[in-house]
């Protein structure tokens, strides 16, 4: 098997093997350690589509002690430059269609040094990183790293702000994703597995890059530039967009999976009914996992364990996962609490390191001997996990979080809106979606409700990256609040949920 196997879907293919990765990865480390100069330590910020360079980066920043910062080519100017900034990046390489974003903030980014440009053609201010890579000797000597050294920081959603950089370490992803990798994906060298994440999310590093690798398996990626499901069908008949999956397969009856054996599913919880329908359509089960950015897989339904459709599975055994109480009292099966990981009298090494920068957010995280992950959840009798919901209010569509907070700042930026309130809505594709509770200025409420509701879903999609824009609006005179004035967001989440 190759190491990488890529192709664009109009012809164009590459294929390289682990000696090939290795080559091309210590001319990259060179372009970094040399042209850049860049130390162990220094952060380099990634923002590539689904293109070999961006493997390279990966790789190359681990052999240069680099810290990689991934980011989605849905990201705003606002977003970038706020990435930019908090972390500190001294380096920034991405591609012509996010470039002139780069180049438009880059005045207020002081720890900007250098600007690497994946392209065939050159831009005024930027290196070319083809330039570079066809120039660079194939000979490093890698960086010696410990093992909590940062790796990686990944930007994470939340509700009362903007994005956390999440720190993980060599030996985080290094040693936990070995578990997942063997024990979930169940890979051996002789697999392809093909993962249609986002580059911009950690899911994209876990499974396209450490949990395949670290088991001599093919990573097998799709240029695709959006997710479309018909095109997985028809390149896995020559894996959480599950429910478009499902929704093509009906289609489609006549389409099989001769060389399929194994799936898996992350990022959301699947329907029993969904994950039956597949079974039937393929004769395959869908290994669900539940794990966050800051753990790397907490449970899941490993190979050869009895699946329970709509289970999270058991815990890894990387993680000694409970249920807690709010005193971090651990709860007996069948009652819900918050699903916890224990930390004391030792945190285990798969674990993030921290918020990077934030200490309080951090210890924030500690319940007594436990980290809280802010999800619900109940253990049953034998010792299966079961999801319930979010303890915060970040809503999950299609795979993508988003973060309220971000939505409600943009919705105000407009002139037309006082305030607003956003929630998760649910949805029969994406699971959830973001809806938008709006209370409109006097010279807008008699405006028709249909006009302004694409007027404020475009100036989202402008203002933050276009998937957080609300597709559900309702307009209102007034939100619920508490007595101190904070939005009950809760209130307007059940009323969704119970419709």
């Amino acid at each position: 098997n190759p190491a990488l196997w890529w192709v664009d879907g109009d012809g164009e293919e590459i294929k390289w093997s682990f000696e090939e990765l290795g080559i091309l990865s210590r001319k990259v480390a060179n372009v970094l350690s040399n042209v850049c100069g860049l130390q162990r330590g220094d952060r380099v910020l990634l923002i590539l589509p689904r293109i070999p360079e961006w493997w390279l980066v990966n790789v190359a920043c681990l052999r240069t002690g680099t810290v990689l910062i991934p980011g989605t080519q849905q990201l705003t100017v606002k977003d970038i430059l706020y990435r930019l900034q908090k972390s500190k990046a001294k380096c920034i390489i991405t591609d012509d269609f996010v470039a002139p974003a780069v180049d438009s903030v880059g005045a207020e980014c002081q720890s900007l040094k250098f600007k690497l440009l994946v392209s065939e053609g050159h831009r005024e201010g930027w290196l070319n990183f083809k330039d570079l890579l066809k120039n660079a000797p194939s000979s490093h000597q890698c960086v010696t790293t410990k093992h909590q050294d940062p790796m990686a920081i990944y930007f994470t959603s939340g509700t009362t702000g903007f994005p956390k950089m999440t720190e993980h370490s060599h030996s985080s992803c290094g040693i936990g994703l070995t578990v997942s990798g063997r024990y979930w994906l169940d890979l051996t060298p002789s697999d392809i597995f093909w993962n249609t994440s986002d580059t911009g999310w950690a899911k994209a590093s876990w499974t396209s890059v450490f949990s395949t690798w670290i088991q001599g398996a093919c990573v097998f990626v799709h240029k695709m530039p959006q997710f479309n499901p018909i095109t997985v069908f028809e390149v896995s008949e020559e894996g959480s967009a599950i429910n478009s999956i499902i929704l093509a397969c009906w289609s489609c009856q006549s389409l099989h999976f001769p060389c399929l054996r194994h799936c898996v599913s992350g990022g959301e919880p699947i329907n029993p009914d969904v994950m039956e329908k597949w079974k039937v359509q393929t004769g395959l089960d869908i290994h669900e996992a539940y794990g966050q950015t800051e753990t790397v897989v907490v449970c899941a339904n490993f190979k050869g364990m009895k699946i329970k459709p709509g289970s999270m599975g058991k815990p890894s055994p990387t993680y000694d996962v409970k249920i807690i109480d709010e005193n971090g009292n651990i709860l007996s099966p069948g009652k819900e609490g918050d699903i916890a990981i224990r930390v004391k009298p030792t945190r285990p090494p798969f674990l993030f390191t921290c918020y990077t920068d934030d200490p309080e957010k951090t210890e924030a995280t500690i319940r007594g001997d436990f980290y809280v992950t802010g999800d619900r959840g109940i253990m049953d009798e034998d010792g299966y996990f079961w999801f319930v919901g979010r303890s915060d209010d970040v809503i999950t569509s299609a795979g993508y979080r988003i973060g309220p907070f971000e939505v409600e700042s943009a919705l105000l930026e407009h002139p037309a809106v006082v305030e607003s309130a956003v929630v998760s809505s649910p949805d029969p594709i994406r699971g959830e979606v973001v809806k938008a509770f709006v209370v409109l200025t006097s010279d807008y409420v008699s405006r028709d409700p249909e006009e302004i509701m694409k007027e404020l879903q475009d100036h989202v999609k402008k203002v933050t990256a276009p998937y957080k824009y609300p597709r559900k609006m309702e307009f209102v005179q007034q939100l619920p609040k508490t007595v101190s004035g904070k939005i009950q967001r809760n209130e307007l989440c059940q009323k969704e949920w119970r419709k």
